[in-house]
């Protein structure tokens, strides 16, 4: 069994797509930009706030100005609704008191800001005692740079033998191939499963549950 478990939280451990578009369409509709549906986000996160809204708004307004002020009238917004629809995927508080129970050191490393990752897995998983829960944060490289998982390891004492890195998306995908973890695909997530098989994890999930099958044979 592994020393160490990283998850995603984003399509990984939580649903939050509505609360994510929801959020951002408030903002893109303050300035006057079109919105989109909440289908279409889930091809916009991934790789951090600033990146959703480059992606969120028209192509020839695609500018620092302009993501700075989708990003002033989101975060506030956000920080207000962010638990409104996000639920966490069935079976995923099981799985991860099944882990804690045995032992495994858990962690979260995320591209969303600090403020909400902190408050998400605080609100969803309290029961959960997470050895450290990152989000996005000033002068961390946001993934695929592995600095937040090779962080996490040291502050665990695992090695990358030791450790698994598991989302739901190509970023996290490549996340754990920089760090050199066992990385496995959430294929229950935002992203389709052919854009993990397209990294070659070592495992991809359907659901939560195969999760406990592969990390505790």
């Amino acid at each position: 069994m592994k020393k160490l478990v990283i998850f995603d939280l984003d399509g990984t451990l939580l649903n939050t797509i509505a609360d994510l578009a929801g959020a951002t369409n408030y903002a893109l509709k303050a300035c006057g930009y079109p919105q989109h549906d909440t289908d279409e986000y889930r091809f916009f996160v991934g790789n951090g706030i600033n990146k959703l809204f480059e992606r969120a708004l028209p192509e020839a307004e695609r500018n620092e100005t302009n993501i700075r002020k989708i990003r002033s009238l989101f975060v506030p917004y956000y920080n207000m609704h962010n638990a409104d629809l996000s639920r966490p995927y069935p079976a995923i508080p099981h799985v991860l008191e099944t882990l804690q129970e045995k032992g495994m050191a858990l962690a979260v490393a995320s591209n969303k800001y600090q403020e909400a990752t902190e408050k998400l897995i605080k609100h969803y998983f309290p029961q959960i005692h997470f050895l450290r829960v990152f989000g996005q944060r000033e002068n961390v490289p946001v993934k695929p740079d592995p600095s937040v998982i090779v962080e996490i390891m040291q502050a665990a004492g695992a090695s990358p033998q030791d450790t698994a890195y598991i989302g739901d998306s190509g970023v996290d995908m490549q996340t754990g191939i920089n760090a050199g973890t066992e990385t496995i695909g959430a294929a229950w997530g935002f992203r389709p499963r052919t854009e993990l098989e397209a990294y070659h994890p070592a495992f991809i999930a359907d659901t939560p549950e195969e999760l406990l099958d592969f990390l505790m044979k």
